[in-house]
């Protein structure tokens, strides 16, 4: 039976709609109208806001369960419990750099939960471990390195989604970027010391982002525009950021928003197991990392990803940044969407898209989410 999610401010693919009901019907929408069909479920959402459900590229955990501990479909469907009740309906479980057979297994996990159908996994993110040194944040040391032939396959060996791949282009040669690009892998440059020369031969190669933006790469300055200034200068590339009032000032990103062509610029919360959880603590690499002030931080200060929920990415965007609700939604959904080649069905409320739904009260807090058509609670 169809489904009407009626009564509602919907932000369709076209821009608000007062006066839409969402049709849904085996997990798509069939259409937006004026007119509730007769024999239609009727789903009153009584004056609150529909989003496109919210997509995050970058999330190492949450609800107390990090992926790399738990590369498990289970430990994958905590983590989306823990992001689903907080507007996520779309995520890659992204694994720290670590060992090649952690990888193996973590990719294995990923396959494993899609043919599980468990709620919004779309892929996943190996964030490492072909990183500079110099640039590392917290990953370790001790896994960084240049990849060999075979882990550049094991890149490239998820069956079922996408894969993105963040790397340091001065560790992994054009031709390799090149290759992975060929092969379906996302390839974005992130945790790299590298010059301006170096990303942009990455890019002709095939390079579609940067991971979260400004951090954990070189800076632009006035005569080494770096990593950030090849970002920037880049019109079609796409940005990650983190916008939790730590990683990044927010005069950087509205920089950032400016310079990039709308569209380009999309939010990622870099989550860690406090989201969701109500312990704020989790021990990474065998070093215990605690939530202080809002920042995940180790014992000598360094950010370890965040504690950041995207529904509070979106808020932040809107009071820190000056942007309307309507963009900020939109680099929720719609611009991670296109940057994993996912727009056609994914990240938009118009026909034939995938039913996932964030709905917000005027408040902004999420009261329940939908994924292919399935309604929880928050």
């Amino acid at each position: 039976m169809a489904i009407a999610l009626a009564n509602a401010r919907v932000l369709s693919a076209q821009g608000w709609r007062g006066d839409a009901a969402v049709i849904v019907e085996g997990g798509r929408i069939l259409e937006l109208t004026t007119r509730v069909p007769p024999d239609a479920e009727l789903h009153d959402l009584s004056g609150r806001i529909l989003l496109p459900g919210f997509i995050d590229c970058q999330v190492n955990g949450g609800g107390g369960v990090l992926f790399n501990d738990q590369p498990s479909a289970e430990g994958i469907r905590a983590i989306g419990a823990a992001h689903r009740r907080l507007g996520t309906t779309g995520f890659l479980p992204t694994l720290i750099s670590d060992t090649p057979g952690k990888m193996r297994a973590a990719i294995g996990a990923v396959d494993v939960a899609i043919a599980e159908r468990v709620p919004g996994v779309l892929g996943i993110h190996l964030e490492g471990p072909f990183l500079s040194r110099a640039r590392k944040g917290v990953h370790a040391e001790k896994y960084l390195h240049a990849p060999d032939a075979s882990e550049l396959r094991l890149a490239e060996s998820l069956h079922r989604g996408v894969t993105l791949l963040t790397l340091a282009p001065e560790c992994v040669p054009a031709d390799a970027i090149r290759q992975l690009t060929e092969a379906g892998v996302i390839v974005s440059v992130g945790h790299s010391d590298a010059d301006y020369a170096t990303v942009r031969a990455a890019l002709d190669a095939g390079a579609r982002g940067f991971t979260h933006l400004y951090n954990a790469m070189s800076p632009l300055t006035s005569r080494a525009p770096g990593v950030v200034g090849a970002a920037l200068d880049d019109p079609d590339s796409w940005c990650g950021v983190i916008v939790d009032g730590h990683h990044v000032d927010a005069a950087s990103l509205r920089v950032a928003l400016k310079a990039k062509p709308r569209g380009k610029i999309f939010l990622v919360t870099d989550a860690m197991p406090p989201v969701g959880a109500a312990d704020p603590s989790y021990v990474l690499n065998g070093e215990t990392i605690t939530v202080r002030d809002g920042m995940c931080q180790t014992a000598s200060g360094t950010l370890a990803g965040s504690a950041l929920s995207m529904i509070d990415a979106v808020r932040n965007t809107i009071d820190m940044l000056g942007v309307p609700l309507d963009e900020a939604a939109r680099m929720a959904s719609t611009y991670p969407a296109d940057f994993l080649g996912l727009g056609a069905t994914h990240g938009r409320i118009g026909a034939g898209c995938r039913a996932a739904f964030t709905v917000v009260d005027p408040q902004l807090r999420v009261t329940e989410t939908w994924i292919d058509g399935v309604r929880e609670t928050a």
